[in-house]
């Protein structure tokens, strides 16, 4: 449904899919700076700040899943198996690089 005036504007799903994909970028460059963070009360802050982001992200995904907005396909027994199986090959802690 539109928010505004005769219509224009955007609609609650649009509001919220943008809110979702903020998040998703606001996750991603937090993560990218608690990686590369050595000074221990920085990471922290850094760490704070990606559990909220996170935490806002869920939420954003839970409201817009229970409205039908976002949809995901369950993953088969066969695709779940296929994708261990290719981390386990690929992605060993004990494979020298």
């Amino acid at each position: 449904m539109p928010n505004n005036i005769e219509g224009r504007g955007l609609t609650d799903r649009e509001m919220l899919q943008l809110c979702l994909e903020l998040e998703k970028g606001r996750i991603r460059s937090i993560s990218h700076s608690l990686l590369e963070t050595s000074h221990q009360e920085l990471n922290t802050i850094y760490q704070d700040c990606f559990e909220t982001a996170n935490n806002n992200h869920t939420t954003l995904y839970q409201i817009m899943s229970e409205k039908g907005w976002y949809k995901t396909e369950t993953a088969s027994i066969e695709q779940i198996n296929k994708v261990q199986e290719y981390m386990q090959n690929n992605l060993h802690p004990d494979h020298q690089f």
